[in-house]
């Protein structure tokens, strides 16, 4: 459903209207080649939810108290508004795909459907358009930080684990951030020569905790290497 909406209007037909439903507002203008590019895409995507979303569209050239009120710098511009408040938006000319992902975290749990689609897509920009929908979710910065421990980006990886607290996954990816081994390394070695020094030394005794974490419960070596870790600390 696609309203054509003026200053005069604005108030009734998006403001108190998205107290309803989502209202999408396009900032368009007759000149403007890119708008003439979104505009059908727009339309065509929220006929489809049949009026769980309105498109309302205003001419920039005719409706300059919108367009201030926006603070638009350029067109075309589209902002989404729920309960009176904008919640989302774009700049310019985007595909037929991203106007539908736009579009789909506007409808009732669109955001969780959306969400799941990038967790499952699993690449880097997947996982950091996740966090823009959910700054904390567990799944999308435990993606992102094996991704950039696997390519050395370790201050970084750690970085995002530090924003949600402590589980058995972020400890673990924590742990492949902070230690630094050769992959043939048996640990043995290491781990007797740590230690004799992590009664004293923080580091020493964060990378031994973090060897064994690799390690896992399931190497029959880690509950050993606890045993010692506690006698030499008390």
């Amino acid at each position: 459903m696609s309203i054509d909406v003026t200053d005069a209007t604005f108030q009734a037909e998006v403001i108190d209207r998205s107290y309803e439903v989502p209202v999408v507002v396009d900032l368009w203008a007759p000149w403007c080649g890119p708008c003439r590019t979104l505009g059908p895409i727009l339309e065509k995507v929220i006929d489809a939810t049949n009026g769980q979303v309105v498109l309302a569209k205003v001419d920039t050239d005719q409706n300059p108290g919108i367009a201030r009120a926006f603070q638009v710098q350029s067109i075309p511009a589209v902002y989404a508004l729920q309960n009176g408040q904008p919640v989302d938006g774009f700049l310019g000319a985007q595909p037929e795909h991203m106007v539908q992902q736009f579009i789909d975290a506007l409808l009732p749990g669109g955001g969780d459907s959306v969400l799941a689609q990038l967790l499952a897509e699993g690449t880097e920009g997947s996982f950091r358009a996740a966090l823009e929908i959910d700054p904390a979710n567990e799944d999308a910065i435990v993606g992102l930080a094996e991704l950039l421990v696997a390519r050395g980006e370790n201050d970084q990886a750690l970085q995002f684990l530090a924003r949600i607290p402590e589980t058995d996954r972020t400890r673990h990816v924590a742990a492949m951030a902070r230690t630094h081994l050769a992959p043939d390394d048996d640990y043995d070695a290491t781990l007797t020569n740590l230690l004799d020094r992590v009664k004293g030394d923080d580091e020493a005794r964060q990378q031994f905790v973090d060897i064994l974490e690799l390690m896992g419960p399931h190497d029959p070596r880690t509950a050993a290497y606890r045993k010692k870790l506690t006698a030499r600390l008390y």
